[in-house]
C-alpha cells in the first residue's frame, strides 16, 4: 500500500475503519433465508458467526448457555469476577451502583480477590451441563495453569488474549508463554489475540492458533488508544489479517478463523468486518444490553482493573431486551443493533453471496459520507441511524 509523507521523511499509510467504507451490492441477489453463515473453529461449527467478548459485563454462565443455544459462542473471562467470587452478583451490583468518579478504583479493588481454581472448573462444568460448547479466556501469563484446569473440566475452546499478543515476548520477569508449545499441548482449539497486522497474524497462525482475534482499542469500553496511542482501524486490520490467513492456507492447507474483535455498534459494522475478510466477529457492548448480561446495563473494559494503568472504563449501555432479539431477532429497535444475524444474511443476499467466503470477496468502496448522506432528519430527531 502506498505511503504518504506526514512530515520530514516520516511516512504513513492510509487506513480505514467502519465508517470509512461501504459494501457494493451485486447484480445478482439471493434469498437471505438460503445463505450459509456457518463458522468453523477446529472441529466445531456454529450457525452464527458471532462471539460474545470475554468481559465481565457481558458473559457469565447464564449468558454463555443462552448464547450457545442460539448458535453462537460466548467466552467467559477466567481472569474476571466469575472465578474470583462464588457469587459475583453482589460485586456486579456495586459496580453498577458506583458513580463515575469512584467506579474505576472500586473495580481495581474488586479484582484483587484471588482467582480460585475450583471456580474455573465449576464455571466450565455449569456450562457443559447444559449441552452447549464452552469457551474460556485467559491472559498469556495464566494460560498454562488455567489451560490444564480447563481441559480437565471439559472446556471445548480456549482463548489466550491480551491487549497486544505477539509470538515473542521479551521480559526479565520470569518465564513467558511459549505459544507454539501451548497450542501443541492443548487438545482443543486455541484462539489467540489480539493483533492488527499481517506479520503478527501470520506468526500466530504458524504457532498453531485455530483462530486469531483482530483489534486493538476499538471497543466501546476500551481506552487503550487514548492511553497509549496504539491501534489500527478495524477494516484495514481485518483485511491485513485475512490476507495472512489466505497466504497461510495456500502454504499449509490449514484453515484459521479471522475474528474481528471490537468496535462494532450495529449490524452494518459486522457486515463490513466480514466483507473485509473476517470469518466472524467478537462483540461486547451490543450484548451488554441484553437482559441476560451480568453487567446490569453497564459494560467495562478488560483492562479497567489494571492496578497502575487502566485501559478501559465503565460505560452505560442500558438494557434493551432479551439476547435472542439482539442476536437472531425479531428486532425491537430501529437502529440496527438487534437481529445481528439477520443483518449478515440480508447483506449476503443483496450481494449474491451464498457463503461467508463468497461475501468476503464483495466490492468495497471508500465513502466518507456513507453514514450521513440523506440522514439529516434521523440525526435531528435522534432516531434510527441518528442515535
Amino acid at each position: 500500500m502506498e505511503k504518504i509523507t506526514i512530515g520530514g521523511k516520516r511516512k504513513a499509510r492510509k487506513v480505514y475503519g467502519f465508517d470509512d467504507v461501504s459494501i457494493v451490492p451485486s447484480n445478482i441477489t439471493v434469498d437471505p433465508d438460503e445463505v450459509n453463515t456457518d463458522l468453523k473453529i477446529g472441529e466445531y461449527t456454529f450457525s452464527t458467526p458471532i462471539l460474545a467478548s470475554a468481559m465481565d459485563g457481558v458473559v457469565d454462565v447464564k449468558f454463555a448457555i443462552e448464547m450457545g443455544k442460539l448458535g453462537g459462542l460466548a467466552v467467559i473471562n477466567l481472569n474476571g469476577l466469575q472465578t474470583r467470587y462464588e457469587n459475583p452478583g453482589a460485586i456486579l451490583d456495586e459496580i453498577a451502583g458506583k458513580d463515575s468518579g469512584e467506579v474505576t478504583s472500586f473495580i481495581q479493588n474488586a479484582y484483587k480477590e484471588p482467582i480460585k481454581d475450583e471456580l474455573i472448573a465449576k464455571r466450565i462444568e455449569e456450562i457443559k451441563k447444559e449441552g452447549v460448547i464452552c469457551s474460556v479466556s485467559s491472559t498469556p501469563q495464566d494460560a498454562e495453569r488455567f489451560g490444564a484446569i480447563a481441559l480437565e473440566a471439559g472446556v471445548d475452546i480456549f482463548v489466550v488474549q491480551s491487549t497486544v499478543t505477539s509470538k515473542k515476548h521479551v521480559t526479565s520477569k520470569g518465564i513467558t508463554l511459549d505459544i507454539t508449545a501451548f497450542c501443541k499441548k492443548m487438545s482443543k482449539p486455541v484462539l489467540i489475540g489480539n493483533c492488527v497486522t499481517y506479520k503478527v497474524a501470520m506468526d500466530l497462525m504458524e504457532a498453531g492458533a485455530a483462530g486469531i482475534l483482530v483489534g486493538v482499542g476499538p471497543g466501546a469500553a476500551c481506552t487503550t488508544r487514548g492511553v497509549t496511542g496504539i491501534g489500527v482501524p478495524q477494516i484495514t486490520s481485518t483485511a491485513d489479517s485475512a490476507q495472512a490467513r489466505d497466504d497461510f492456507k495456500k502454504k499449509t492447507g490449514k484453515s484459521v478463523a479471522v475474528i474481528t474483535d471490537g468496535g462494532m455498534r450495529v449490524g452494518g459494522d459486522i457486515c463490513k468486518a466480514i466483507a473485509a475478510g473476517g470469518d466472524a466477529v467478537m462483540i461486547g457492548s451490543p450484548f451488554a444490553k441484553a437482559e441476560e448480561a451480568p453487567g446490569r446495563g453497564y459494560h467495562w473494559g478488560m483492562a479497567t482493573s489494571h492496578a497502575a494503568l487502566p485501559r478501559g472504563t465503565r460505560v452505560k449501555v442500558g438494557v434493551c431486551g432479551p439476547l435472542k432479539n439482539i442476536l437472531v431477532g425479531p428486532s425491537l429497535v430501529d437502529d440496527g443493533s438487534q437481529n445481528l444475524l439477520g443483518s449478515i444474511k440480508n447483506a449476503m443476499g443483496l450481494c449474491g453471496a451464498m457463503t461467508i467466503k463468497e461475501f468476503q470477496k464483495v466490492e468495497l468502496v471508500v465513502s466518507q459520507s456513507f453514514m450521513t448522506e440523506g440522514k439529516l432528519l434521523q440525526s435531528s430527531q435522534r432516531v434510527g441511524m441518528g442515535r
